[in-house]
C-alpha cells in the first residue's frame, strides 16, 4: 500500500515498487515508497516521477484514543534569523525528555512561521535529518526511540509532521510510529494491516532530505501543513498533510487508503517560493 497515492484507486500498489528509492519511484505522486524504497506498504514518503498538483486534502477521520502526553501546548521560537536558513546537523539536540518545552509549555506561541524556527539541531534517523526543537519539540522520547511530545502550536505542527515522517521511513520504527504517532481511524487501521503482512525493506542511496515547509491552514485542532523533500538535486516534492491535536500532543492522520495525501497528490514544485526554507543538509 502506498503511503503517498496518487487516485483514490490506490488499491494496493503493491506491484509499484521497483525504485531503488522511495523519492524516485515513477510514482512520486502516487506510488509506493515503503520504508526506504521499493515497496508496496508503508510508502513513506514522496516519491517522483509524476506531476502532482491539486489542493491538500483537508478531512482527517479520527477519533482520540492514543497513549501520550497529556500537556499543554508549547513555545515556539522566537528570533528566527532574517533570512532562512538551514541549522547545522552538528548542534547540540535538546534533552531526550525536557519539561518545559514541547506539549508541556504553558504559553505557546500561536503566530505561523514565516522564518525558519531558531534553535534548532538536526540528526539523522536512518539516512534522513530530522528536526529537534527545545521549544517546539519533540520533547520526550519512548524506550523503543519513537519521539513525541510537540508543542500546541503552528510550528509545533510542522515538527511533529517532519519527525513523524523521517521515523516512520525507519523500518525498525515503523509499527511504533504507527501506533503512537497517528491518529485512530480507518487510515490507521488499513496502515498496521499492510505493514504487518509486508516486508519492507529499506532503501540505498536514498539522499532526499527536508528542504521546507508551509502551514496551510491552523486552529488550535487541527493542522495542515505542507511538507517540501529535496528528492534529487534538481526536484523538489511537497506533500499536504493534516495533525489533529489528541490527548496532549500532534498526530498525524492518514486518509482511508491508509496514505498521507487520499486523492491529493504531491506536488513537485518549480520553486519554494511561498515556503519557509528548512533543512538539516
Amino acid at each position: 500500500m502506498a503511503w503517498f497515492s496518487r487516485d483514490s484507486s490506490s488499491d494496493d500498489d503493491a506491484g509499484d515498487a521497483e525504485s531503488t528509492s522511495p523519492w524516485e519511484s515513477t510514482g512520486f505522486v502516487a506510488s509506493a515508497i515503503v520504508i526506504g524504497a521499493v515497496v508496496v506498504c508503508l510508502v513513506v514518503w514522496l516519491l517522483l516521477g509524476g506531476r502532482g498538483g491539486g489542493t491538500p486534502s483537508t478531512q482527517p477521520t479520527a477519533t482520540p484514543s492514543v497513549v501520550e502526553p497529556t500537556d499543554e501546548t508549547t513555545d515556539e521560537p522566537t528570533e528566527p534569523p532574517a533570512t532562512p536558513g538551514e541549522p547545522t546537523a552538528t548542534a547540540t539536540p535538546p534533552p531526550l525528555n525536557n519539561g518545559r518545552g514541547g506539549c508541556k509549555s504553558k504559553a505557546p506561541n500561536q503566530s505561523i512561521p514565516r522564518v525558519a524556527p531558531a534553535s534548532v539541531s538536526w540528526q539523522f534517523e536512518t539516512d534522513m535529518l530530522i528536526p529537534l526543537q527545545e521549544q517546539g519539540g519533540p520533547a520526550a522520547t519512548y524506550a523503543n526511540g519513537v519521539r513525541y511530545c510537540f508543542a500546541h502550536s503552528p510550528t509545533g505542527a510542522v515538527l511533529a509532521a517532519m519527525v513523524t515522517l523521517g521515523q516512520i521511513r525507519n523500518p525498525h520504527l515503523t509499527e511504533a510510529v504507527l501506533r503512537t504517532r497517528i491518529a485512530p481511524g480507518a487510515g490507521l487501521t488499513r496502515a498496521l494491516r499492510e505493514v504487518r503482512s509486508t516486508p519492507t525493506p529499506r532503501g540505498e542511496g536514498d539522499t532526499s532530505q527536508f528542504t521546507g515547509f508551509k502551514v496551510i491552514d491552523y486552529e488550535p485542532t487541527k493542522a495542515i501543513v505542507s511538507i517540501a523533500v529535496q528528492i534529487d538535486p534538481q526536484s523538489v516534492a511537497a506533500l499536504p498533510m493534516t495533525l489533529l491535536w489528541l490527548k496532549g500532543d500532534w498526530k498525524v492522520v492518514l486518509q482511508p487508503d491508509g496514505s498521507f495525501n487520499g486523492e491529493v497528490a504531491p506536488d513537485v514544485l518549480q520553486s519554494l517560493q511561498g515556503y519557509v526554507r528548512f533543512g538539516g543538509a
